[in-house]
């Protein structure tokens, strides 16, 4: 019988929008958990901060273990995590005497399958038998745009029709999704990315120069989206005077809706663009975005920047993945992990140096976001050297 590995992409398309919803859901409400449980903003900020480091720890644990335990389980439990840590939220912190610590532990529990869908979906995919691979890629990746979208918009309607008093029904509600695609990872053709005991060790991958420029890529990838999308509200309303739910959707909302774009465009027509060029093209669009929110008065300019940024990080995640497992077709899954783990430091770090920057400057994001340029400067320089080392590669085989 015929492998229905459509069902696979349909399964991965859910992974990704479960990554979403762990995402981006708790931050929504942020305020609420400071009215409802009286947890200082202080403390509440260690929430994002906990997500994020979970999963880079996830990151390199996978990088090890997921091809001894195998793919199909590790995802299994990747979507069961996501869906326990989410009925985790609803009920956890009001039965603990800490409700803070009923919040972490439940963050700490879909963090770890938030870490576990990002590492191996991409390599689920990779082994598929599709043709272009890079379009299918970098379609796949959009799914976590189109997530985060809708986490937003259906959220902010939900709240605005039964209260945000209602939100441990909605974070339940969530969690049905990674609760049905349990069945789908389950029953879904899955191969393996590499023979068994092919994969090359991380040792073999730190010895190689392409693996090495593919970890800055990710890492100004990561820094690249997550600057922009993180302080995208901030900087609507106090750089351009909008107010807080205008700033919302023009802000992190459109971010996404644009990067979505940018991911289904090259995911239909991949087939006949040239990936590396693409890339570099989109690192000096991001250059611009950038320099356009920093500098310029106008306040349409400015939130055009803020905007088509999403636009131009869009191909720059899922294109380093595409480039890397081309190059090294036995990378396995210690090289999607620790991709994944660069790509998460560098959204780690990227909006803690915009912030910083903005501090130290009297609180002026616009000087924030001008440090930020460094980022997609760095890539695009980087991209320079790796078709170098290809060109130089290509004629050292010729002869």
């Amino acid at each position: 019988m015929a492998k229905n590995y459509k069902k696979t992409l349909t399964a991965c398309y859910l992974g990704f929008i479960t990554q979403a919803i762990t995402a981006n859901f708790a931050p929504l409400l942020f305020l609420k958990f400071h009215s409802e449980y009286n947890i200082p903003l202080g403390k509440i900020a260690l929430i994002s901060t906990i997500f994020f480091l979970v999963q880079l720890v996830v990151d390199i644990l996978c990088s090890y273990f997921a091809d001894s335990l195998g793919y199909r389980k590790c995802v299994v439990v990747s979507e069961l995590c996501a869906a326990s840590g989410l009925i985790g939220l609803a009920f956890l912190p009001g039965i603990l005497n800490k409700p803070l610590m009923g919040i972490i532990i439940s963050v700490i529990i879909y963090a770890v399958g938030s870490g576990l869908i990002e590492v191996l979906c991409s390599p689920i995919v990779e082994a598929c038998p599709f043709d272009h691979k890079e379009a299918a890629m970098s379609l796949l990746h959009s799914f976590y745009c189109w997530g985060s979208v809708g986490v937003i918009l259906l959220s902010t309607v939900f709240f605005t029709v039964f209260g945000t008093g209602s939100w441990k029904w909605l974070a339940c509600i969530w969690a049905l999704i990674p609760l049905y695609n349990i069945y789908n990872f389950a029953t879904c053709p899955i191969e393996p990315i590499v023979d068994e005991g092919k994969g090359m060790k991380i040792s073999h991958l730190f010895k190689v120069p392409l693996f090495w420029i593919s970890i800055i890529l990710m890492v100004c990838a990561g820094a690249s989206e997550l600057s922009m999308a993180q302080w995208a509200s901030a900087y609507a309303e106090s750089a351009l005077g909008l107010s807080k739910s205008t700033g919302d959707l023009a802000g992190p909302c459109m971010f996404a809706v644009t990067m979505g774009i940018s991911r289904v465009i090259f995911g239909k027509y991949g087939g006949r663009m040239d990936l590396m060029k693409f890339m570099a093209g989109s690192g000096c669009l991001c250059l611009a975005c950038y320099v356009a929110a920093s500098i310029s008065n106008n306040p349409v300019i400015g939130l055009a920047g803020c905007i088509m940024c999403g636009f131009s990080v869009g191909i720059m995640w899922p294109g380093t993945i595409s480039i890397c497992s081309r190059r090294l077709p036995e990378g396995g899954t210690a090289m999607f992990g620790l991709l994944a783990m660069a790509g998460d430091l560098g959204g780690a770090f990227g909006p803690g140096i915009v912030g910083n920057i903005t501090q130290n400057a009297n609180n002026d994001l616009r000087k924030g976001m001008l440090a930020g340029c460094i980022f997609p400067l760095v890539l695009i320089i980087s991209l320079f050297i790796l078709k170098k080392l290809w060109r130089d590669k290509n004629i050292k085989n010729k002869f």
